[in-house]
């Protein structure tokens, strides 16, 4: 299905006309406060009217101190009358200037709403409809404390109504676009989740039964298991050799599970960088790590390993260069298609042991990562696991950065190795960290 690529932004011209209100509004006022101040000029001084010439002749005044005093009384009067309507005038400029820095934020959440929450223009469609709120029936309010449920979308959605709106263009109970690297951009930038669709994706063409449990944790799928259109490659065939190619590209032999280095690892304890799931597992009473989360697990070889010893770990992925949700899943495993900016998708306290490997390194942005960090501490039970797998970061930025901010999130260090980067033997200023993190229990 087409995209209707030739609609243009909404027009949002009523957003400058109110800035030219509110600019001539702020200059009027202003005006009418200097002339009020500076009018005491044109005051007529008179016998038993009230005003007074400041220009009296010397020679028409029978007592002139009198007569001075009592004129300077009258002018300290008018002075201060004047000085208060003045006073009330710029304390109303103040104030239309601070609703001026407000509105804003003002229009974000009240006046340019299309229903209710951020929405900046007026919904239509499939995307009004997604978006809702929609109303309950009576009895069922008691918990939500309000008789409208709203449908999770990412607040930063509506940043984008140009982009959501092709997102959201698809005929309802047919097909789907094929969008999904334009869908996964959005998630990037925050629109997460993204609104439901009333639209089906693409059949694979040919697909088969998956390979029954055990075996599949290490067979490649058959082609036919996925729709191939958002990537550069057509068949797993050429995601298994492309390790051989040149190019850049994420994980880039992940997909050889037969001859690749995805056969060999967390095999092996070096007694450094390299931890081995057993040696992990080793470390908690048997049987007491069930369940976890695999941060970043590429085409999900950790939790491969770990169904192995009897433990369900679900992987989060992203599909860059390559269907990795899909792969994952043909294994028999859980994937999560989520971003590292994501809060995570698990109550308090509920999980075993949290893993990543090179996902959770210094090109996250610090206050991100910190923030990543206590997300991780938030899901683990007492006692929990974060194994942080290989780390990196600039050699300057170890002790004053990264290991302020992991002393600070309150994990006990059950393991700690730090190493410097050897490029051909040669030294660099570059570290890897590895560490094996535990809750405490109170």
């Amino acid at each position: 299905m087409d995209y209707h690529m030739s609609r243009k932004p909404r027009d949002r011209q009523h957003n400058s006309c109110r800035s030219r209100v509110l600019v001539l509004l702020i200059v009027v006022v202003t005006n009418i406060a200097t002339f009020l101040l500076f009018s005491d000029a044109s005051y007529e001084v008179g016998n038993g009217s009230g005003k007074h010439d400041r220009s009296v002749p010397f020679w028409n005044s029978g007592n002139i101190t009198d007569y001075a005093l009592a004129a300077s009384h009258d002018e300290l009067v008018h002075l201060h009358n004047h000085l208060a309507t003045a006073n009330s005038l710029v304390e109303t400029l103040l104030g239309l200037k601070a609703t001026a820095s407000d509105m804003p934020a003002a229009r974000d959440e009240q006046e340019h709403v299309g229903g209710d929450g951020f929405w900046q223009w007026e919904l239509t469609g499939e995307l009004q409809l997604a978006v809702g709120p929609h109303k309950l029936p009576l009895g069922f309010t008691k918990n939500l404390g309000s008789d409208q449920l709203y449908p999770t979308v990412g607040q930063a959605c509506h940043r984008f109504p140009d982009e959501l709106e092709r997102y959201m263009d698809y005929k309802p109970g047919g097909e789907c676009p094929s969008d999904e690297q334009f869908a996964q951009r959005l998630m990037l930038k925050g629109c997460e989740p993204l609104p439901r669709r009333r639209c089906r994706p693409r059949r694979p063409a040919g697909y088969v039964e998956p390979t029954p449990l055990r075996a599949s944790l290490w067979a490649t799928p058959p082609d036919t298991s996925i729709v191939w259109d958002a990537y550069t490659c057509k068949n797993y065939s050429c995601l298994v050799n492309r390790r051989k190619t040149k190019g850049s590209y994420d994980c880039k032999d992940c997909f050889d599970l037969l001859s690749g280095r995805e056969k060999g690892r967390w095999m092996r304890d070096d007694g450094a960088l390299s931890y081995s799931i057993d040696a992990v597992l080793a470390t908690k009473p048997n049987g007491t790590v069930r369940i976890g989360l695999d941060i970043g697990g590429g085409s999900g070889t950790f939790a491969a390993r770990m169904q192995e010893r009897g433990v369900t770990v679900v992987t989060t992925s992203m599909n860059f260069d390559g269907p990795f949700n899909s792969f994952i899943a043909s294994r028999g495993l859980v994937p999560m298609h989520l971003s590292i900016a994501h809060r995570l998708p698990f109550f308090d306290g509920t999980l075993d042991i949290v893993h990543s490997m090179h996902v959770l390194s210094h090109w996250i942005p610090d206050a991100m990562l910190e923030f990543t960090l206590f997300d991780i501490y938030r899901v683990l039970r007492p006692g929990g696991l974060f194994w942080l797998d290989h780390f990196f970061c600039l050699g300057t930025q170890m002790n004053t950065t990264y290991v302020p901010m992991f002393n600070q999130i309150g994990f006990n260090k059950v393991r700690w190795n730090a190493r410097q980067k050897l490029d051909q033997g040669i030294k660099r200023n570059e570290w890897y960290l590895s560490a094996l993190l535990e809750k405490p229990m109170t």
